[in-house]
């Protein structure tokens, strides 16, 4: 099974910017709800969508102030678990950023460990590529940052033993 997800925050100044679990040098950040890792909660819409569970609002609502700055490592950990308890196993992830400014390559390696971590993945399941908008839209303008991600999960089935 394949999953997709997406998410999008604004970028504002003085905000804290944390892509895949990891604090990036930046004078602005994303305003969220959560700690606003767009990054993971792409990720955490992927891996539940594949499974045919939702989305990431359905679970984790921004309406609910248990979760005001919550860590969305924790979230991502949380939704692994519920895909370890309906006996779904993560096979890898594909992940794209899309941000203007800063760069990413710097923090690239630890934001793939860090997800490979969390996921219990091997290193080599999981990428994480950013680019730009070419200066295009809200993106382009510095305005926000997207991420894309998608997965592949399969089910383990136990043998029936007649």
């Amino acid at each position: 099974m394949v999953g997709f997800g997406y998410d999008v925050h604004r970028l504002a100044e003085g905000e804290s910017l944390i892509l895949g679990g990891v604090i990036i040098k930046s004078p602005f950040g994303t305003v969220a709800h959560s700690d606003g890792d767009v990054l993971l909660h792409a990720v955490c819409d992927a891996l539940l969508g594949a499974a045919g569970l939702g989305d990431i609002g359905e679970y984790f609502p921004d309406t609910d102030a248990a979760y005001k700055g919550i860590s969305s490592v924790e979230l991502l950990k949380r939704v692994t678990a519920m895909l370890v308890e309906r006996n779904y196993r993560l096979i890898n992830l594909d992940c794209t950023l899309v941000l203007e400014q800063p760069k990413i390559m710097p923090y690239k390696a630890a934001i793939c460990e860090n997800i490979a971590r969390v996921c219990g993945l091997p290193l080599e399941r999981v990428s994480v590529k950013a680019t730009t908008s070419e200066k295009l839209g809200f993106v382009g303008a510095g305005q926000g940052v997207q991420a894309y991600s998608v997965c592949q999960i399969e089910q383990i089935i136990e043998p029936t033993t007649t």
